[in-house]
């Protein structure tokens, strides 16, 4: 393969036969439980990156069902958001996800940054109550339940929540082994339209493991709880802090 050939064609790994295609990526009927929970400000000082700022130790414990999804198929995620702000933006550091599908794990770590780990999340009906667990091998992480569609949502602030921009960490290590890149990301959702938006009585249960260390952000109280579905984009991302440029 000559070399124009290989520039041509270098979107992602590997070469001849990437493991997602480009995006943006539109996602129809995605349906979430979101868990907002208080944990300790120690807690989140240890893992939210400067220059992002915390407001209140609060955290959104989520779990996603993604029956269709552009590029990447069907599969589910779970993992945890903190409300931050950014130069005074306020918006969301994705801390954690855990997810059963390689292309959106492939995608997600290579274009955005995405913290994503291979794991078995599940959102599943049971009688009165919709439940979402993690599973990490054999071991149960993390369940949070709530009460099925106890009292309807105004979708108003919801929408702006979503349409708030998300903020994670982009590593890349080069062939030694040292950071190749190391930024800060912003993207956002777009495109969103709430289908139906419920909230009910929660419960979150978050327990310690090696590798999945959701635990490491305490949950001290429940604070509110959100069920709903939606359509909508997952946006291409921005870089707004480059930490290596700091060294240079």
């Amino acid at each position: 393969m000559k070399v124009e050939d290989i520039l041509k064609h270098a979107y992602a790994m590997p070469l001849t036969n990437p493991s997602y295609p480009p995006g943006p990526y539109r996602f129809f009927d995605r349906e979430y439980i979101i868990i907002t929970y208080r944990t300790s400000r120690e807690a989140l000082e240890a893992v939210v990156p400067a220059p992002l700022e915390i407001d209140e130790p609060l955290v959104k414990y989520e779990f996603i069902r993604m029956p269709d999804s552009t590029g990447f198929g069907d599969y589910t995620e779970t993992g945890q958001v903190i409300p931050v702000t950014y130069r005074g933006q306020k918006g969301g550091y994705v801390h954690s996800m855990y997810l059963d599908d390689d292309a959106p794990i492939t995608g997600g770590r290579e274009i955005w940054g995405f913290p994503k780990k291979l794991a078995s999340p599940k959102i599943v009906n049971e009688g009165e109550v919709i439940v979402g667990t993690l599973h990490y091998g054999s071991v149960l992480c993390a369940t949070g339940t709530m009460g099925y569609k106890h009292k309807p949502v105004d979708q108003g602030p919801l929408l702006s929540a979503l349409s708030e921009p998300n903020f994670l960490i982009k590593i890349v290590p080069h062939v030694d082994a040292t950071p190749r890149i190391c930024e800060l990301v912003r993207y956002y959702l777009t495109d969103i339209t709430i289908k139906e938006a419920w909230t009910s009585p929660a419960a979150l249960d978050l327990r310690p493991h090696v590798m999945a260390d959701v635990a490491r952000l305490p949950v001290l109280e429940v604070v509110s709880a959100v069920h709903f579905t939606a359509d909508l984009t997952l946006g291409l991302g921005e870089v707004v802090h480059d930490y290596l440029a700091e060294r240079r």
